[in-house]
């Protein structure tokens, strides 16, 4: 195998308590081999004394660039880093000490030019953030298509959450197009179509904190459900039937609020489909948390994620049908 150099890459945007935490994490990694390059992207809170702290265990580089957006932060990276690979953390990220040598044994046993990781939620969550990662993660909501083995060598499109990049990648597609609104993904069907290979490092994966609380989480979502349609501006054919799963749920659980109003008999009947639904999440959120406040959580946090997304992809699929682009 490589002895792969790797520029592990954190852009930051008003984050210096997040990013202290992840760079703790990363002086214990067991692969040595790695640089860190922290991007500030516009904060008004910077980092520089939390990166300061950290020249003597890391080797550390800080720069800071006026706002962009994370897409132009890490481009702006790209051209600073020194690594063979490029590794994308966002900084509300934790690593386990392993997270570095399984990215090295899973891009040199699968020869990958582009990966990512799935997250899971750590045991420091606040009872919202275990409920918005399990809300992000199950099956029965639109996170269970995520983090699948047979991913590897496939068409996986790594989110840049947890996400990486060889050199050549960087050189020959000159990194991120866009820099907001599904800017990750817009990357990795570009890097796929130009011949690189992609895959999922199960092992690789994250704690993902995500957003603190559900008025967050909303406004996250929704914007998710908007860039999948901004997506499909440049790749038409990636705008797939179960896309559209979310809005169905938005239209389906807005007319059943409307027909218990004037029609309480139709009200019910469809009242009791969601109610079937809505048991089933609880109890796949309670076997998976063995706790009936996450479960309950979990319950809000699902519903929060189907509505903004789906509310946010009916919208922004609306400008598109009538050429109203951003």
């Amino acid at each position: 195998m490589a002895s792969n150099f790797f520029s592990v890459i954190i852009p930051v945007y008003n984050r210096p308590v997040e990013l202290e935490e992840l760079l703790n994490c990363l002086t214990q990694q067991d692969y040595p081999n790695f640089e860190v390059v922290i991007i500030e992207d516009g904060s008004k809170i910077d980092s520089k004394e939390v990166v300061d702290t950290f020249k003597n265990k890391l080797a550390i580089s800080y720069f800071v660039k006026e706002n962009g957006g994370q897409g132009f932060a890490r481009n702006y990276a790209f051209e600073r880093a020194k690594g063979d690979f490029f590794i994308i953390l966002d900084s509300d990220a934790l690593v386990e000490p392993t997270y570095l040598s399984e990215v090295y044994k899973g891009i040199n046993e699968n020869q990958l030019d582009l990966f990512g990781g799935p997250d899971k939620e750590h045991k420091s969550f606040t009872p919202i953030q275990k409920a918005i990662s399990y809300s992000m993660t199950s099956f029965f909501t639109t996170g269970g298509i995520r983090g699948k083995i047979k991913n590897i060598g496939g068409k996986f499109h790594p989110r840049s959450f947890n996400m990486g990049i060889s050199r050549k990648v960087w050189e020959k597609t000159g990194g991120f197009k866009i820099t907001r609104m599904g800017e990750d993904i817009e990357f990795s069907i570009r890097c796929i179509e130009q011949g690189f290979k992609s895959g999922l490092l199960a092992n690789a994966f994250i704690y993902h904190k995500r957003r603190t609380s559900f008025i967050q989480f909303y406004d996250q979502l929704h914007f998710f459900g908007r860039a999948r349609i901004n997506i499909s501006r440049f790749f038409p054919k990636e705008l797939k039937w179960v896309h559209f799963i979310p809005m169905a749920y938005f239209i389906f659980f807005w007319n059943t609020v409307i027909w218990n109003i004037i029609e309480i008999k139709l009200g019910i009947i469809l009242s009791s489909v969601l109610l079937v639904y809505w048991i089933i999440l609880f109890i796949d959120a309670l076997l998976k948390s063995k706790s009936l406040l996450i479960a309950f959580l979990g319950l809000i946090a699902s519903n929060i994620q189907l509505l903004a997304y789906g509310k946010g992809f009916l919208e922004e699929g609306l400008k598109k049908i009538t050429n109203k682009d951003l």
